[in-house]
């Protein structure tokens, strides 16, 4: 694998649409005059080791929001935060332990609607150095990392689907050994893997 920086630095120079969990599901439209609130995920891939790792969360099953689904840490934009760059830091360091000033931030992905109303950011970040992840317990059920190079193949990307509100739902999925990365989290990671591979 070529320089982890460059092939992560390349991608984000090319173009990338909005996405959104509508896109896969056209009779699930979203509801008619809805007000997204902002919300800002940071995408940390460790350069430590002997390969990069992506890393990521198993959200705690007592949530609200999509609970018990693997996830970028992050969360809704605060009124303190002066960006949705702040508000991946905060809810990172919140989260998963991760020291603010850690993150070498490389910009933004496209941002991606979820049915839920949230407009969310993708924080685009390497880690040079290690740290300790401190899961918050409210919160996050347990920490882990899977190769990036598994995540930039498209090759690794399925369609599936399941019943949910009296029809069938499409989404994208990308397992990873025992991890099943699926919805927002691999709709995400799916336009990162096809601007790397353009």
């Amino acid at each position: 694998m070529r320089d982890p920086i460059d092939i992560l630095q390349a991608a984000l120079a090319r173009p990338g649409a909005e996405t959104s969990d509508f896109e896969l599901n056209p009779g699930f439209l979203p509801p008619a005059g809805r007000k997204l609130r902002p919300a800002g995920v940071l995408v940390p891939v460790s350069l430590v080791g002997s390969e990069p790792r992506l890393i990521l969360t198993k959200r705690s099953s007592a949530l609200r929001h999509h609970p018990g689904q693997i996830a970028f840490p992050g969360g809704k934009q605060e009124e303190a935060d002066a960006d949705v760059t702040a508000t991946a830091l905060r809810e990172a360091e919140e989260e998963i332990g991760l020291p603010r000033g850690l993150p070498k931030i490389l910009g933004h992905l496209s941002e991606h609607e979820t049915g839920t109303g949230f407009k969310v950011t993708p924080v685009l970040a390497v880690l040079e150095r290690a740290f300790d992840p401190v899961s918050e317990p409210g919160e996050v059920e347990d920490v882990f990392s899977v190769p990036l190079a598994h995540v930039l193949n498209p090759e690794n990307y399925l369609i599936e689907s399941r019943q949910w509100q009296g029809g069938r739902r499409y989404y994208f999925t990308v397992p990873c050994g025992p991890y099943y990365i699926w919805g927002a989290t691999a709709r995400m990671l799916r336009g990162l893997a096809l601007r790397a591979q353009a």
